[in-house]
């Protein structure tokens, strides 16, 4: 991918890179200022769902009580705080890098298609945050936008991983 086109997706991916970058980074460093970050309270009290029209106090959402026993998990909730904070983190380091971009865009798909469904939120229409997020990481995995301004694209002209199978996460 080059010229306009390229230089567009290298944009998106580097803007898209320090969203999901600064959301990790605002949960590591505690900057919201309410101590550890810890998705329980998201996963038990966010995850009722809206549709439009909806008592704001009613279940809607039918994953809800997944969601709801996974936060009353003492065991699995370090493991979901870790994930949810090196993985925004690393999602946007690795966009903002242009770094592993295809593997990249796959596992923001992944955190934000999660959050899509756990969060249920279809008050004002299917298309929110979340949806949007999803459907931008998968196009630049699609695209491979870090050829441009990226490293994938000094992997990609080196041939370091040319003979590899690992060539399936660049560009």
């Amino acid at each position: 991918m080059n010229g306009t086109y390229g230089k567009a997706a290298a944009i998106m991916r580097i803007a898209l890179g320090l969203g999901f970058f600064y959301a990790g980074l605002e949960k590591a460093l505690q900057l919201g200022g309410g101590g550890a970050f810890n998705a329980a309270g998201f996963l038990k009290f966010a995850t009722l769902g809206t549709l439009p029209g909806s008592d704001p106090k009613v279940v809607v959402n039918p994953t809800h009580d997944l969601w709801v026993a996974l936060a009353g998990n003492a065991a699995l909730m370090p493991l979901v705080n870790f994930l949810v904070v090196s993985g925004e983190l690393a999602i946007g380091a690795a966009l903002i890098l242009g770094l592993a971009t295809r593997f990249a865009g796959i596992m923001g798909v992944l955190l934000t298609g999660i959050l899509f469904v756990a969060s249920w939120s279809f008050a004002n229409g299917v298309v929110n945050e979340q949806f949007l997020y999803a459907i931008l990481s998968g196009y630049l995995a699609v695209v491979g936008a870090g050829a441009v301004w990226g490293l994938d694209g000094v992997l990609a002209r080196t041939q370091v991983l040319a003979k590899t199978p690992l060539r399936v996460f660049v560009a």
